[in-house]
């Protein structure tokens, strides 16, 4: 049986009763909070998963800023050595619960990918089920055939960014805490300045999860139609494009079809931006 996936964001019992689907591709995406090095490791996973390693394979490696976007071609090529295809039907998860997991998601949007969802709750629920795990392995199977395509204008740059101040076109909501928006809580990363960029409005993604699983779509609805008194397309930021992409996904979710994700967010805006007098 081969499956077509039509929500963005599936449940641990959807993900049980569909798990030996014939172009199922489990994946897991975690990354450490940048916040809370002290996590524990876990040494199991859902069964047949394969690590998504967004740190040291799916982003720019010697970029300046952390996590930036990859090309077509070289996603193409990664996304390939995972065995995912054409034809997958990709579940993306989170040992953190709702944390990196919709990063992965959006970079698939971003390569014209559509027939993937987010595990809501992540391998926390999916534990909390009593659901199967297994020892963690790596993936050593036959290569895929997934070709990307380009939709890379979902990903705002810095230049971008400043073209969106100047025309107002879209809302900006920042996905960081309120403490770091205000700059009453520094940085997490050393030597970075605090702030926010200039007309921006802070929706810590927090506010949209309930212990870790997303509130109903009713709720994220009304959350963002309160953002969006100008029907503005919306811009998502964060710390380095993780956690906006939580915003992205939720947006999705509650019907919002116009939106972007910049890249860089404020770890790239606050090295490069000058206020001028």
């Amino acid at each position: 049986m081969k499956i077509q996936i039509t929500n963005p964001i599936i449940s641990t019992d959807w993900l049980q009763e569909h798990l030996h689907a014939i172009n199922l591709v489990v994946l897991n995406g975690t990354i450490p909070r940048v916040v809370d090095a002290g996590s524990k490791t876990e040494t199991t996973q859902i069964p047949n998963a394969r690590f998504f390693d967004i740190k040291k394979v799916f982003s720019v490696i010697d970029a300046p800023f952390p996590n930036t976007m990859i090309s077509v071609e070289d996603f193409t090529a990664k996304a390939q050595t995972l065995g995912i295809n054409q034809n997958s039907a990709i579940v993306v998860y989170d040992e953190l619960g709702i944390y990196a997991s919709p990063r992965v998601w959006y970079m698939f949007k971003a390569m014209g990918f559509d027939n993937i969802a987010v595990l809501n709750g992540g391998f926390p629920a999916w534990k909390a089920a009593n659901y199967q795990v297994e020892s963690k392995t790596l993936y050593n199977g036959d290569l895929g055939n997934f070709q990307g395509k380009d939709r890379l204008h979902l990903f705002k740059n810095y230049y971008g960014m400043l073209q969106e101040i100047e025309t107002s076109n879209s809302c900006i909501l920042d996905a960081r805490s309120e403490g770091r928006f205000t700059g009453n809580i520094p940085e997490p990363r050393k030597g970075l300045r605090s702030g926010q960029i200039p007309s921006s409005k802070n929706l810590p993604y927090t506010s949209l999860l309930n212990n870790q699983t997303f509130k109903s779509k009713a709720a994220l609805q009304a959350i963002f139609s309160s953002y969006q008194t100008e029907k503005k397309a919306f811009t998502f930021s964060c710390g380095t494009g993780i956690t906006a992409c939580i915003l992205a996904l939720a947006a999705e979710h509650a019907g919002f079809k116009e939106y972007s994700v910049y890249d860089g967010s404020w770890t790239e805006w606050g090295n490069l931006y000058k206020e001028t007098e």
